[in-house]
């Protein structure tokens, strides 16, 4: 018998981030009385052997460059394992929600399909899910005009020798304004000055795309059995609508007995750091 009808909601964060990302929404929660836990991936977060570099100032970009990154042979498998191992841990004491933004929504797909009895609902805030095998090797059709890949290659650090790992050096926005406007612009368009230096340091420099792989591909008998909401962010810049749209109809294709539960949200790529109650109002409203 479960303790609480409220569900517990479990966040899961995007590329190059950590459970720091979700403080706001969760201090938001908390006074609504609702529990949550936002999970660090493995190689992510305040437990994690970040390159020294990254945070000295000024900083060495030749030794951020040749410093061993925390991710190094960290698999998909490896965060569905984690994720599963803390819900497991709370199964039992009231609903689950799981929820995940951007990259971060390849794990919650993978939890998913791995442990669909666990969950009593998956929750995709602007992030990717990726339903047909195609979607990994083939160009999409749909016209994405996201302003944030261009960003990342700007400034991500050249001559990292780690396969599958691409190194963004976000705090260098700090010293470069027209930088700064320009990721704000791109990911939390929504955000003050001061929310957006925030969520930069709060920020971890790698992240591996060995995510990007089949084991992410929601399946119809694990993750199809579970009720799932898209939350779409309609002034997203880093995942634009008409790339969450298209993910969303391929998903319905896939599973026409369970489609998506949208939602619209007028919110930017990481709008839950910089309007924690907007996105409160809706989870706590989900059925």
């Amino acid at each position: 018998m479960r303790a609480s009808s409220r569900p517990i909601f479990v966040f899961v964060h995007g590329g190059s981030s950590n459970a720091r990302a979700w403080g706001p929404l969760q201090n938001e929660l908390a006074l609504r009385g609702y529990r949550s836990h936002a999970v660090d991936l493995p190689g992510h977060g305040d437990l994690t052997d970040s390159p020294a570099a990254y945070y000295r100032q000024p900083q060495d970009l030749a030794a951020l460059a040749a410093a061993p990154s925390p991710l190094r042979g960290i698999t998909l498998q490896d965060n569905v394992k984690h994720v599963e191992d803390t819900l497991r841990r709370l199964d039992g004491e009231a609903p689950l929600v799981l929820v995940g933004n951007s990259l971060g929504g390849l794990t919650i797909s993978a939890v998913a399909n791995a442990a669909p009895e666990l969950l009593d609902r998956v929750v995709y805030l602007s992030a990717l899910c990726l339903s047909d095998p195609s979607m990994l090797t083939e160009p999409w059709d749909v016209v994405d005009d996201n302003l944030l890949d261009a960003l990342a290659a700007r400034i991500t650090v050249p001559d990292v020798k780690e396969p599958g790992v691409a190194r963004l050096n976000w705090r260098s926005a700090h010293g470069d304004p027209a930088l700064f406007a320009e990721l704000k612009a791109a990911i939390m368009a929504d955000s003050t000055d001061h929310q957006f230096r925030l969520l930069l340091d709060s920020l971890d420099p790698d992240e591996s795309y060995a995510v990007l792989e089949p084991g992410a591909l929601v399946q119809v008998d694990g993750w199809g059995r579970v009720p799932h909401t898209y939350v779409r962010l309609a002034s997203d810049l880093g995942i634009t609508p008409a790339v969450q749209d298209y993910m969303i109809r391929k998903a319905d294709e896939l599973t026409p007995h369970n489609p998506f539960e949208v939602h619209t949200l007028a919110s930017s790529h990481v709008g839950y750091f910089s309007k924690p109650r907007v996105f409160a109002d809706l989870l706590t409203g989900l059925g």
